[in-house]
Parts: C-alpha cells; sequence; structure tokens
C-alpha cells in the first residue's frame, strides 16, 4: 500500500490547490507581526506633558487661559527656579484656588521665590498636549508608572506562552482549522475590547488574551501550510516568515497615518474577521486527520487537492487505514517521555526562547534611541529579507541544522561585539545546541512520537541519508 506522502505525490505536492492556501494562510503572518512588535508604536512616550497643580483647570477655565499658557504658569517657574525640574514628575506644592491671580497666580506666595517654594511628586494628575496618541498618555504610564508599559509587553507574551501550550494542544485534539479560525475570532474581538479598554486592568487582561489566541493563529497556520505539500516544498515554511517580516515593514506605515493609539489598534486587530472566510476555502489537514483515524475525510481532501491541481486518483484508492495501532491522544508528557523527543523539545523551546528575546529586544530598543522612529522600524524590517532568501537558497544545499547553527552563532557573536549585550551568548549556545537536532531535509514528516525517535536513524553519523523507512499512515 502507498504511503500518505506517496498519495499526496500523485496529488501534486504544491500545485495550484497548495499554492493558494499557502497564499491565503501566508496573511496571518502579517497580522500577527502587527500584534507581536505593536507595543512600539502603542506606547510610544509623549513629547510634551507636565504634572497639573490643584486648581489648575478651575482656574484656567476662570480666567480663559489655553492649554500653553497653563503650561506656562505652571512649567515656567519651575523652570526659573528650580532648573533640576522640568514638572513632569514632580510639581510646586501648592493649589490654586479661587484667590489665584489670573495674571500671576503665584504672587500670594510672594514671600517665598519660586526656587524656595516646596515641590511634591506627581501621581496622577499629568497634562498631555495629545492625550490620546498612546498607550503612555491613556492611561499615565509616565514617572513612576513607566515600568508598567514594559508589563504590557510581558503581559502580551506571557499570552503567547499559553497560547502555545492550551492552542497547540487543542489544535492536536481538536484539529487544525477549528482552531486557527476560533484563534482568529478572539484575536480580533479581543483586539476591539483593548482599543476601547477604559482602564490599564482591563487592557492588559484583553491584551493577554489576544495574544493566546494571536499565538493560536500564528501556530496553526504554520502547521496547516506544511502538513498539505510533500516533503521537498515544506521550505514554504520560511516564506511565512517572509510575510511576518512584510509585516514589520508595513506597521509603521499605518502608525505615521493613524494618529491615536485606538485607531492603530483597530487597524491591526480588525483584519482577524476576514480569515473566518477560510472556512469555506482551507482544508483540515489530511495528516491530521489520518491520526484521528478519520480516513474517508482525507480522502476527499486528498481527491479534491488533485482535482484542483489538475491530477488524478486512481479509482482504487476507496480508504484510508492507519496500518499500526490505533493513536492515542496526544498530551504534554509526549513531548519529553522518550530520549528524542526530549532532548529535540529542550533544544528547540530553548532556541525559541533565545530568538523571541534577542529578536524582541533589539525591535524594543528602536523605541527608545530615538531618531525617525517610523524609517528605522521600517528598516530593521526591510534588512530581513536578504537573510530569508539566503535561507531560502542555501536551505536545500545545506539542510536545516547548520544554517539554523551558524545564524545563531554569527547572531550572537554580532550582537556581543557591537554592543556588548549578554543575550549574545545565548545566541551562540543555541546555534550549539542546534546542532544536536536531526536534519530533516528531504524526509517524510513524523506523525508520531515513535516516528521521532526513530528519525535519526535516517542518517549516518556523517549526516549521510538512509533508506527512507514507510510512515505508519496508509492509503
Amino acid at each position: 500500500m502507498p504511503s500518505f506522502d506517496e498519495v499526496l505525490k500523485e496529488a501534486g505536492e504544491f500545485g495550484r490547490f497548495q499554492k493558494r492556501v499557502f497564499f491565503l494562510l501566508c496573511q496571518t503572518g502579517i497580522t500577527f507581526s502587527f500584534l507581536f512588535a505593536s507595543v512600539v508604536f502603542l506606547g510610544q512616550a509623549p513629547d510634551n506633558y507636565w504634572c497639573r497643580i490643584p486648581g489648575a483647570a478651575e482656574l484656567s477655565e476662570r480666567c480663559g487661559w489655553t492649554l500653553e499658557d497653563e503650561r506656562n504658569f505652571t512649567i515656567l517657574p519651575l523652570l526659573l527656579g528650580n532648573g533640576s525640574s522640568s514638572g513632569k514628575c514632580e510639581r510646586l506644592d501648592v493649589v490654586w484656588d479661587t484667590s489665584a491671580s489670573c495674571a500671576s497666580p503665584l504672587a500670594r506666595y510672594g514671600n517665598h521665590s519660586a526656587g524656595n517654594l516646596p515641590l511634591t511628586a506627581c501621581h496622577d494628575n499629568w497634562v498631555y498636549k495629545q492625550p490620546h496618541s498612546s498607550i503612555v498618555s491613556e492611561y499615565n504610564l509616565v514617572c513612576g508608572n513607566v515600568w508598567m508599559l514594559d508589563l504590557s509587553q510581558a503581559i502580551l507574551n506571557l499570552g503567547f506562552l499559553t497560547g502555545a501550550f492550551t492552542l497547540g494542544y487543542a489544535a492536536d485534539r481538536y484539529g487544525r482549522i477549528l482552531i486557527y479560525l476560533l484563534s482568529c475570532l478572539g484575536v480580533g474581538i479581543c483586539g476591539i475590547i483593548v482599543a476601547f479598554a477604559p482602564n490599564f486592568t482591563l487592557f492588559v487582561i484583553f491584551r493577554f488574551l489576544q495574544g493566546v489566541f494571536g499565538k493560536g493563529t500564528w501556530m496553526t497556520c504554520y502547521v496547516i501550510v506544511t502538513e498539505i505539500v510533500g516533503s521537498d516544498q515544506r521550505i514554504v515554511g520560511i516564506v511565512i516568515q517572509i510575510f511576518f517580516t512584510l509585516g514589520i515593514m508595513i506597521l509603521p506605515g499605518i502608525a505615521y497615518l493613524i494618529p491615536t493609539w485606538q485607531g492603530i489598534q483597530l487597524a491591526i486587530s480588525l483584519p482577524n474577521f476576514l480569515f473566518l472566510l477560510y472556512y469555506w476555502v482551507v482544508p483540515e489537514s489530511p495528516r491530521w486527520l489520518l491520526t484521528r483515524k478519520k480516513g474517508e475525510k482525507a480522502l476527499k481532501i486528498m481527491h479534491n487537492i488533485a482535482k484542483h491541481n489538475g491530477k488524478y486518483l486512481s479509482p482504487h484508492y476507496s480508504e484510508i487505514t492507519i496500518s499500526n495501532e490505533e493513536v492515542s491522544n496526544p498530551s504534554f508528557l509526549d513531548l519529553v517521555r522518550t530520549p528524542r523527543m526530549r532532548r529535540n523539545t529542550l533544544i528547540l523551546m530553548y532556541a525559541w526562547f533565545t530568538s523571541a528575546l534577542i529578536y524582541q529586544g533589539l525591535i524594543m530598543r528602536i523605541g527608545i534611541v530615538g531618531g525617525n522612529l517610523f524609517l528605522e522600524f521600517f528598516i530593521s524590517g526591510a534588512v530581513e529579507l536578504p537573510a530569508a532568501l539566503l535561507i531560502l537558497v542555501t536551505i536545500d544545499r545545506f539542510g536545516r541544522r547548520l544554517p539554523f547553527a551558524i545564524s545563531n552563532i554569527v547572531a550572537g557573536i554580532a550582537c556581543f561585539i557591537t554592543t556588548f549585550l549578554p543575550e549574545g551568548i545565548l545566541a551562540v549556545v543555541c546555534g550549539l545546541l542546534v546542532l544536536l537536532l536531526p536534519e530533516t531535509k528531504g524526509i517524510s514528516l513524523p506523525e508520531t512520537v515513535e516516528d521521532v525517535e526513530q528519525l535519526s536513524s535516517h542518517f549516518g553519523k556523517c549526516g549521510k541519508k538512509r533508506k527512507h523507512q514507510d510512515t505508519n499512515s496508509y492509503i
């Protein structure tokens, strides 16, 4: 009986059907990059703000001051009398009441020079020239609250971690496309709620949930694409990363055109609802259906793939069966239950941790070094394109493992030399650990934990590929 990969080859490994599904799912890479890096623009530090003196709002209304007039009466005495204070994180310890003069509100304190007036820390009475430009001005994430901006991104990353475990498991249990569609719906709904969150607490709660569902969209679209193409075409996963890079390049344009953080948040969240239309055009992964003993559905999808690709499956392909023991329900313990699977899992977890730490750290730094934020962010995305194209050219010649390892080692050395970042050491270690992973160039995807354990047997000590063994799934 022919294996699944042999039938896929007959139906077309990367024909018109796969190209259409591939292009549609690649759009998820763009929206996920928006979510991943949006804090750079959502959390821009405001340029012009100050701490309001109690009673200033009422006095300003009574005197007909403009916002600039109020700022001058508040800030100038500090600058003249106490040059060390900018008026952003502290204010004069005075109160402007109805007896204050419109022309000189500090005249009542005439016995004291401005430099001798007491100062007090500002807590929650800031005034912003552009109050809705970012979440910093929206939720007063300045001065003693500046750490809360970093907290919001940490909460998002926690959502990514939670989504990887929960929705990754759910995709194995209940199907790729179902979890993908639910995740797209979740990202869109949570994104809208984030945009209109009345306080910071609700903001971070739904930012967390948006991270959970966002990770679900990214993982499942990647898995679907790699599972419906042949082993020789699995470099399509790299092209998905290119669409992530395109999203990084598009994001500063969106932020430049939209002046408020709520507008940016809606612009990067609403497109996820369009992905719900994929229900009618993107099928369930036939590989997953095989592992769930749903051979008839898998066969129907294979015939549909062949039809769209202009191919024809032999009529004697009447059913799909699993020749080995019935596949059990997956669990987290399967990732560490056997020696080789455990080793591969730990190495890849470390690799993803290191890559995310360094990549996100470099992106976040763009938001604090000054300069033209929009142009610098665009350039940071554009420089990724040559790297992606280089991988596409070299991956079939040198395999997966060696380029992965060399990239991490070079990146680590570059980070360490240029800025003495300790993260550089992490990247170098990651590159060395990757060399312990099995090479997957040109072999069939493992369907079970047992297949992973046998994966290294496909190669000799020098990396030479041995005779291919049949997979567990048959038609």
